[in-house]
């Protein structure tokens, strides 16, 4: 016997619907394999986008969710579930309600006001989530989303410089440099000036990966520090950064943060500034969905 689809929750905002979203999930977490759906409908912002959430709801026998800090549309969803005996559940309606009486202050209605308050930190939560999902390589289909592309061979620094600038509001993306392996096609559509190869010096390489493999006891990994072979690799990867016209930085016994200082200097020479960071590499439409 098949088990049954649990009925999907709509989460419906005027924003992007993250505070409803989470409030959701916090709950459903409580409930292992729970299989429930949740859809969240952000920007909504008329009554005819009301009445189509509602329709499908119906359709569904789903729940609504809503968190409308627009008194007119939080009315209109609960008035409109009520008539077509849909499900409801208003998170913001009884402590809007409380709020007006004890403030005496009209409320601004301004959904994501406060996401764009604290923007800079929404903005690192974003860039180090993304800039995790970028890391070692994954997903290079993603690479054009990224703000700052860093490459070179293993252990020349890659992981812990993007999540330090990652940081600071940065979409960091890393491709790792494999003897035998050839970089994805993606590392070479991405504009140059925004693609960093990270070269480090042989004996510090070699000192990096005695230190990571120590205790391994793994006779494989002989050329992994192997002084020639070592060579050979970091001569690779120099060929790999022409090829590409990427711009080439030393990271030889230097901290990260003079690393990160140096690739954000080249940076605010390429490109205009936007407040603390620069502006996104592409377009809205040029991006791949993230």
């Amino acid at each position: 016997m098949s088990k049954k689809t649990p009925a999907p929750i709509y989460v419906v905002s005027g924003g992007r619907g993250i505070a409803g979203n989470n409030l959701v999930q916090s709950l459903l977490i409580q409930y292992p394999e729970n299989e429930v759906p949740v859809e969240i409908i952000g920007q909504v912002s008329t009554e005819d986008e009301v009445f189509d959430i509602i329709m499908r709801a119906k359709a569904d026998n789903g729940l609504i969710a809503h968190t409308m800090v627009n008194a007119d549309l939080r009315n209109k969803i609960n008035e409109l579930c009520k008539e077509f005996k849909v499900r409801v559940i208003d998170l913001m309606g009884e402590l809007a309600e409380y709020l007006d009486e004890q403030l005496d202050v009209e409320p601004l209605v301004h959904p994501g006001l406060y996401r764009e308050i604290n923007y800079q930190y929404f903005d690192r939560i974003d860039s180090i989530e993304f800039t995790l999902s970028q890391d070692d390589g994954m997903s290079p289909q993603r690479l054009r989303n990224a703000e700052i592309v860093l490459t070179g061979v293993s252990r020349a620094g890659k992981t812990p410089l993007s999540v330090y600038l990652a940081m600071y509001g940065w979409k960091v993306a890393n491709v790792p440099l494999v003897p035998g392996v050839n970089p994805p096609d993606e590392l070479f559509q991405v504009d140059p000036k925004r693609v960093f190869g990270l070269h480090i010096g042989a004996s510090q390489l070699i000192a990096h990966r005695q230190k990571r493999i120590s205790g391994w006891n793994n006779h494989h990994l002989e050329s992994y520090i192997d002084q020639r072979a070592v060579r050979e690799e970091i001569r690779k990867a120099m060929f790999i950064f022409d090829r590409g016209g990427f711009t080439v930085v030393n990271v030889s016994n230097k901290p990260i943060e003079s690393t990160a200082n140096e690739i954000l200097a080249y940076m605010s020479k390429r490109f205009a500034y936007r407040g603390r960071k620069l502006k996104s590499p592409y377009n809205a439409q040029d991006k791949l969905s993230e």
